[in-house]
């Protein structure tokens, strides 16, 4: 089930929110920590995570599905958010070199599809990183926070989706190990409780973010061919099919009496 943006927003814009989105902020940026010269897209709510990748990256964007609407991003500059169907993205083939998904996977419904067309615009070098509730962690216990909402996952869960999806998964990082309180007290302990829970209890992170790559290869036939889409990038040689025209039989002669 997907969460309204506006209520998203308004999350992370809480004391709550943003101590949420710096400690997951800092495990992101540890496995992505350079993107210079690379295309960077955010599936879901991801844009509380983009900002630092703006600096560097040649390209920045946010796609936010329509079933959870979408919001103007950022607030100082252009928009780089649209709205898409996650499961037909409007991008090009092999277009962008990281793809993030931040409340995006446990919220669909079409969980292969929509992987499906992660795998179509990440680049053969590309990488691929999930984050998503964790099954086992006290965040997914709670609605108050979005971590509360969808469908959370275990580390071999997620990993199974992945691999079932055709993408090979790399590294696993955890983070929320904190309590979800508003006490300024929490706050304060985060780093070191975050710094604590990753390598004493593992399993009560609030969330999984496992990193993978795209499998250059794929099954004959397991998946079926794409519709054709809209692109939001100028591409010089599209990746389409013509079929061969068909051969037509003459038309049978009419028989005539006394006419061999």
């Amino acid at each position: 089930m997907w969460m309204d943006v506006v209520d998203l927003r308004d999350f992370y814009a809480s004391d709550l929110g943003q101590m949420a989105r710096r400690l997951i902020r800092r495990r992101i940026r540890a496995a992505w920590p350079d993107t210079h010269g690379l295309s960077v897209l955010g599936l879901g709510y991801a844009v509380p995570f983009l900002h630092p990748f703006r600096a560097e990256s040649t390209r920045v964007i946010a796609a936010m599905p329509a079933h959870q609407g979408v919001l103007h991003w950022p607030l100082e500059n252009g928009g780089l958010t649209f709205l898409v169907d996650e499961t037909e993205l409007p991008l090009p083939d092999l277009s962008m070199d990281r793809v993030l998904l931040v409340h995006s996977l446990e919220c669909t419904e079409q969980v292969r599809i929509m992987m499906r067309e992660v795998w179509r615009v990440l680049a053969p070098s590309g990488r691929l990183l999930v984050v998503v509730p964790n099954r086992t962690g006290l965040w997914a216990r709670l609605e108050r926070t979005p971590f509360g909402h969808g469908r959370p996952y275990t580390q071999g869960q997620l990993r199974t989706i992945l691999r079932d999806c055709l993408f090979t998964p790399l590294e696993t990082d955890r983070a929320l190990f904190m309590p979800p309180a508003r006490t300024r007290l929490m706050r304060s302990w985060s780093i070191a409780v975050e710094n604590l829970g990753r390598r004493w209890l593992p399993a009560l992170s609030g969330v999984v973010m496992v990193e993978a790559t795209k499998q250059i290869y794929e099954p004959t036939g397991a998946v079926a061919p794409a519709k054709e889409r809209p692109s939001m990038f100028p591409v010089t040689q599209p990746n389409r099919r013509h079929p061969m025209p068909s051969k037509r039989s003459a038309p049978a002669r009419p028989h005539r009496p006394g006419v061999s």
